[in-house]
């Protein structure tokens, strides 16, 4: 099954191409379809009471290298899968509008992504993961700069070099840590890797690579300055898969290999990371606020409610990697919708400045249906309580409390200034008066407010009933952290060094 969700869109998308152009619609739709109906079935085979990879495929490739075609799907990757299914579904069956030229292509890129996603979240061979990880990287980058706004090839070619120097980092510290395996033949295998023991030096240089690597690609603040252009330059349907599923990739290599193979450093790190997250999430609310562009708006709103999934990786509680793994698929359902609406209200009004639209929300000659699920979704962004978004946040917070307060305090600041920056949207594009004689705008058909409906409805059952959610990834979340020590024990070992001090010591002893 687990290869299926990988090889049948590539299939898919090699038969499309080969269609024509009157039949690949229906073959993209066909195949997305069935891509979601498998992710539904792997939901019923999986055993939510164990914490090992299950529906586990190994088959051996390139042996002398360490590399094997090795899949397997726990709980950390279960929801991300289904999650990367659902996005790319609606992408390809609902988005035909705003893609009004060489659809074909488009959806046979889209397709191409989607198995690298799939590919590298599925992986339990590093290098295999590194494979994937990088397959994904040129379709995006071919659908950012073929179908993109104005700056689309700037917008591209940056995607393209910070990802790409992504990939170096991941891909030079799994190397570094297969070769100091101690064995004949490197080991890449991500069981075999959770169980090697290597000095506290060299734990503490390879998590540094591994996570320089992976928040370039969620990204996290300073590292974000590719996320901007890209989000804005996007066409709807790019930015959807984009910011709903690809940068996730980055955050489940953060919570996967930087907290599951290097515990010990991760340790001696982690109040330095929670402090990076608190920042994070206060930049990304204040320059949020600061945008007259919604759509730029919403793409900087992401930047700091990703350092929210930051925050729960330093504290490594059960509830915190709970709460990280649920915020990640709430922050893609929400970020898709918020997206899919900015791009409708920049189709029908023409723009997207703040300082243009008003009054959106009248009822006879504005956009009344797409105006309330902004309002709902910027609910949702904000973590009001009953919608999904607030599960995941409340999680986190009552995980990083106990240990990291300062940076949580911070982070629940921005959950506050999320709320302004949401409200200024909304007031000024769905509140107020509309010009007599200049706002006709065009209805929007039912048929294009359908991917909203469903998103929405997901974020309202899964905010309501969140133990649908929260109960796929508890044991995985757990196993995952059950080496992490207890950052206070080590404090309380050197409670006269600082945290850089100590740090330093390590160096020069192992603490264990």
């Amino acid at each position: 099954m687990l290869s299926a969700l990988i090889w049948l869109p590539v299939i898919g998308a090699l038969v499309i191409a080969l269609l024509p152009k009157s039949l690949s619609n229906k073959g993209s739709a066909i195949v997305t379809s069935a891509i979601l109906i498998l992710d539904f079935l792997l939901l019923r085979q999986f055993d939510i009471g164990s914490s090992a990879f299950q529906l586990s495929e190994n088959l051996p490739w390139l042996e002398n290298l360490g590399l094997n075609y090795s899949l397997g799907v726990d709980g950390l990757s279960l929801p991300l899968v289904v999650l990367n299914g659902l996005i790319t579904w609606l992408v390809i069956c609902f988005c035909e509008k705003q893609i009004t030229e060489r659809k074909q292509l488009f959806d046979v890129l889209i397709l191409l992504i989607h198995a690298g996603v799939s590919g590298a979240i599925l992986s339990t061979n590093t290098l295999l993961f590194v494979l994937f990880y990088e397959i994904e990287l040129i379709p995006l980058y071919l659908v950012i700069a073929a179908w993109g706004g104005t700056q689309r090839s700037y917008a591209a070619m940056k995607f393209l070099i910070f990802t790409a120097i992504s990939g170096i980092l991941i891909l030079v510290g799994f190397l570094a840590l297969g070769w100091l395996s101690a064995n004949p033949t490197p080991v890449f295998d991500y069981e075999t890797l959770r169980n090697l023991s290597l000095p506290i030096e060299i734990q503490v240089t390879l998590l540094v690579v591994l996570l320089l690597g992976f928040t370039i690609k969620a990204p996290f603040v300073p590292f974000h300055t590719w996320l901007p252009d890209a989000y804005v330059e996007s066409t709807t349907p790019t930015v959807m898969m984009l910011g709903g599923i690809v940068a996730k990739l980055g955050t489940y290599g953060l919570f996967r290999f930087c907290v599951g193979l290097f515990p010990d450093a991760w340790a001696l790190l982690s109040p330095w990371v929670a402090v990076w997250a608190g920042l994070g999430i206060l930049y990304g609310a204040m320059v949020a606020i600061a945008q007259k562009d919604i759509k730029r708006m919403v793409a900087y709103s992401s930047i700091g409610h990703m350092s929210y999934i930051l925050l729960a990786a330093a504290a490594a509680t059960p509830l915190s990697m709970v709460g990280g793994i649920i915020q990640m698929v709430s922050h893609g359902l929400v970020l898709a919708l918020l997206f899919y609406l900015v791009g409708v209200i920049e189709e029908k009004v023409g723009t997207r400045d703040l300082d243009v639209l008003n009054g959106l929300l009248n009822p006879i000659r504005g956009l009344p249906t797409t105006s309330a699920l902004l309002i709902l979704g910027g609910m949702a962004s904000a973590g009001i309580p009953g919608l999904v978004g607030f599960i995941s946040e409340f999680l986190i917070f009552q995980g990083t409390f106990s240990k990291f307060p300062i940076p949580t305090i911070f982070s629940i600041i921005g959950t506050g200034l999320t709320a302004v920056y949401f409200v200024i949207l909304l007031n000024r594009t769905c509140f107020g008066k509309l010009d007599n004689h200049t706002a006709y705008y065009p209805k929007v058909s039912g048929l294009e407010q359908l991917p909203a409906l469903i998103l929405t409805a997901l974020i309202v059952v899964l905010g309501v009933q969140p133990s649908w959610l929260v109960r796929w990834s508890e044991t995985s979340a757990t196993q995952i952290i059950a080496r992490v020590p207890d950052s206070s024990l080590l404090a309380n070992e050197n409670s006269k060094y600082s945290t850089y001090e100590k740090i330093s010591l390590a160096f020069r002893r192992d603490p264990r």
